[in-house]
């Protein structure tokens, strides 16, 4: 314990804030504090379901008490079901670990996006959306937070690499639903909507989930173009014509852009979706991307770098298993074993990853994706 007389003028400062403020026998934060509200019992589950009911379209998904989970589980007072969810999500270690996890960039600079503030972008244009509509907007972002966290290190690369290691392949939808968030208990509604966020995927059952979809894919082609305009990549002056004349060279006027297209047509049709317009430059752009940052050398380098990288983990945790986390080995079969080296290396940030290649496998740092700091 530090002696008070050796504190900076700040940490004394803070130290007199451990306590709030006594007032009609409550404690407040501030003891200038003047606001207030009328006193009253707060609105419960039950009330705000009937608010919420009323309040949302027909076709939105509704709340009703714990939700459909796996292991069945009492209400909670204030909180509808899916609100539960979107808390555990944020509360989540997977939800977390998405702050290291390549969106684009292999271990990106200060300003370039991660898959963590994809996530937030996304449950951005999603809750938008979803609120101008009248649907659930808690589902909206309980799915929209989760859709990658099955994701591994180093972007759809990582599908790539563990894939052959699974019956049926490595889908980050699907392993986010019923692997990574298993353990989170969260509705079937919820489940569904991150198992099947992708467009290769079947539809999903809500209209949230299908705003989720579209707003996953609008986020990330705004946000991936400014990006690599940033770092000297593309220019915006390069992006196609049906673009610049749709919703111009910013993110911010082609995310109102495409927005807007959303509401106008599912205001108009009652489908969740994009009119023609609109549809038409969110694919021009998808595919300038496409080709102009996904697969251009650089990329596809880093994307083969990646793959040998992770690669060698499952090869090396398979053959030793004895390096696995006991809870991750649900049996003990072959089969069992490569589950849970996927299982652990698909939870790896870009940073432990390739420092568990350098330090396990003797990696050289020349072999390594470019811009991974671990020497």
């Amino acid at each position: 314990m530090r002696a008070t007389d050796d504190l900076t003028e700040r940490e004394v400062e803070w130290g007199t804030t451990m306590r709030g403020h006594k007032l009609d026998g409550v404690e407040l934060a501030h003891a200038d504090t003047h606001v207030a509200v009328e006193p009253g019992p707060a609105l419960e589950r039950a009330v705000r379901e009937q608010i919420e009911d009323e309040s949302m379209r027909a076709g939105a998904t509704r709340s009703h008490g714990a939700g459909d989970r796996d292991v069945e589980e009492a209400p909670d007072r204030t909180r509808t079901c899916f609100e539960r969810d979107r808390d555990r999500i944020l509360h989540a270690t997977a939800f977390r670990r998405l702050a290291g996890k390549t969106q684009v960039f292999v271990f990106p600079d200060d300003h370039q996006r991660t898959r963590l503030t994809h996530a937030l972008e996304v449950a951005q244009v999603a809750r938008s959306v979803s609120r101008a509509l009248g649907l659930n907007v808690p589902l909206t972002e309980a799915i929209a937070l989760g859709h990658d966290c099955g994701h591994g290190p180093g972007g759809h690369s990582s599908e790539d690499a563990l894939s052959p290691y699974l019956d049926g392949g490595f889908d980050h939808a699907v392993w986010g639903a019923d692997v990574t968030l298993r353990p989170l208990n969260l509705c079937a509604e919820t489940l569904d909507g991150i198992r099947n966020h992708s467009w290769s995927r079947p539809a999903s059952s809500t209209p949230e989930a299908e705003v989720v979809s579209w707003a996953d894919r609008i986020a990330y082609v705004c946000h991936d173009f400014e990006d690599a305009a940033n770092s000297g990549v593309v220019r915006t002056d390069e992006l196609p014509d049906e673009v610049l004349d749709f919703c111009g060279a910013s993110r911010r006027t082609q995310l109102a852009g495409f927005i807007a297209s959303m509401l106008d047509a599912t205001e108009r049709t009652g489908r969740i979706g994009m009119t023609p317009e609109g549809a038409t430059a969110l694919a021009a752009f998808r595919s300038f991307n496409y080709q102009q940052i996904y697969l251009r050398a650089e990329s596809r380098e880093q994307a083969r770098r990646v793959v040998a990288v992770l690669q060698a983990l499952v090869e090396h945790l398979t053959a030793d298993p004895t390096r696995l986390p006991p809870r991750l080995i649900t049996d003990d079969s072959d089969a069992g074993v490569r589950h849970a080296a996927v299982a652990w290396v698909a939870g790896m940030t870009d940073r432990y990853a390739m420092h568990a290649a350098q330090e396990w496998l003797g990696f050289s740092h020349d072999a390594l994706p470019r811009g991974i700091d671990v020497e």
